[in-house]
């Protein structure tokens, strides 16, 4: 019954009636649950309503915080310094990790027992330096440098994540196309799923247009929309000109409308998170504009909107983690891709396994959950990436329940109210991405003695 605490089987303490779980994917569960521990415990910190609400009903609250050197009430557990030093530790722990990880290739080494188990006494560490991080001398220095390190860690996490995407792209018109060539079947689902992009991205593009806008105002949304319209239609002519054809013959309109999708999503995403406009009206009462109007009605109860909208942003962050932290991510990002040749059609082309996992390789604990041990042959996923990609998610959010650069005022209860610096962030995310997409097209153009494989 150790085996959780010290052992390699991360899943061995559930009961039998769970069903079979891989010991690469059990392992990544658990420290995607340290993951979801510190992220509940920073929007916690950044919560008014639970301090008031903790101040209120904890007998004894002001000895208690004396008692802990938190001050009078305890002021040092919450605000944005406490997310900063409580994220710090979490980093830390990740960097820790990735720097431990790295060229391990076999599951059998020492290193690699050590990433699969020993379960309780990493989160005693992972405690350890989360707490730690409070009796770092010098706070004011710490927290303003470690401010530039989390929004650069921040912007990178977000870099991979469109890096990934423009990749994601790619590779699906390539497997449909590669079936293409053998059953007409892949070409009518191609024509068939790029109809539905593109349909959406219109879509998108024409409710903005007439929610977000007005005859009077809404220069930077008429503006924004424009633009960001006017480059989907841009890079879908750049994908199929001949020129691009003749050097790319993967290229189509499959890609690019993924692209439009994601960039009307982000630009949806901006103009909700940009702060309100508001105009006098005939009454001299100030009314907002520029945003829709059943939208004002939705953000009366306050408490259930933030919780809600921040449980389904850090479950996307978490996805995003998993799904970028695999082998062929990884290797995706250091350019590496199957070649046409291996290249097989299917409709879950994304969800191929990460090895060669033997599925008749198993241990049963008696009385305990099925755990297949799909690492004998090699290890499915690169130790050190994972461990990279978790860190830089730490410090996205770190700066996300922060409000990034509005700091000072934020508060987990205002998440949704819009900021500046959020709206840009989005904005330049969705530029950086037709970026990367379009120099994927041209690159062959731009340097025709390189070889390229997307």
């Amino acid at each position: 019954q150790l085996a959780c605490c010290c052992g390699t089987a991360a899943c061995s303490l559930c009961c039998k009636c769970c069903p079979k779980i891989k010991q690469s994917t059990s392992t990544r569960f658990m420290y995607a649950l340290y993951f979801i521990l510190v992220t509940i415990i920073c929007c916690v910190m950044m919560s008014t309503t639970v301090a008031n609400e903790m101040k209120t009903h904890i007998p004894f609250y002001k000895q208690m915080c004396k008692g802990i050197q938190a001050g009078e009430m305890c002021e040092k557990l919450v605000g944005y310094s406490a997310v900063y030093k409580v994220c710090f530790g979490m980093a830390c722990f990740f960097f820790l990790f990735f720097l431990f990880t790295i060229k391990i290739n076999s599951s059998k080494s020492c290193r690699a027992y050590i990433h699969n188990g020993f379960w309780l006494i990493k989160l005693i560490l992972l405690a350890a330096m989360c707490s730690g991080a409070f009796f770092i001398p010098d706070q004011d220095t710490f927290l303003n440098a470690w401010r530039y390190v989390g929004a650069t860690g921040g912007f990178l996490f977000i870099a991979i994540q469109l890096i990934l995407l423009v990749e994601f792209a790619h590779k699906w018109n390539k497997n449909w196309t590669a079936g293409a060539n053998h059953k007409q079947m892949w070409n009518g689902l191609l024509a068939l799923v790029t109809l539905i992009l593109y349909s959406i991205a219109v879509a998108a593009l024409v409710l903005m247009a007439l929610f977000y806008t007005r005859s009077e105002g809404c220069m930077y949304n008429k503006v924004l929309i424009g633009v960001n319209g006017g480059l989907c239609l841009f890079v879908s002519l750049v994908a199929i000109s001949p020129c691009v054809q003749n050097r790319q013959p993967h290229s189509g309109l499959l890609q690019s409308g993924v692209i439009s999708c994601y960039v009307m999503y982000l630009t949806f995403s901006a103009l909700s998170s940009k702060p309100p406009e508001t105009i006098l009206d005939e009454n001299n009462q100030n009314i907002t504009i520029c945003v829709p109007e059943f939208s004002q009605g939705l953000h009366r109860d306050e408490n259930l909107v933030t919780g809600l909208g921040t449980t389904i942003l850090f479950g996307c962050i978490l996805y995003s983690c998993l799904t970028s932290t695999t082998r062929a991510s990884s290797e995706a990002l250091r350019g590496i891709y199957a070649t046409p040749e291996t290249e097989v059609a299917r409709c879950c082309f994304c969800c191929m396994p990460d090895g060669d996992a033997d599925a008749e390789d198993r241990i049963e604990k008696r009385g305990g959950q099925t755990v297949i041990y799909d690492e004998k042959k090699g290890t499915v996923y690169s130790y050190a990436y994972f461990h990279f990609v978790f860190f830089l998610a730490s410090l996205y959010v770190m700066m996300t329940v922060t409000h990034w650069f509005h700091y000072e005022s934020a508060q987990i209860e205002k998440f949704f109210t819009g900021t500046w610096s959020i709206f840009w962030i989005k904005m330049v995310s969705c530029w950086f991405c037709v970026s990367l997409y379009l120099w994927t097209l041209i690159a062959p153009l731009c340097c025709p003695t390189r070889e390229f494989s997307v």
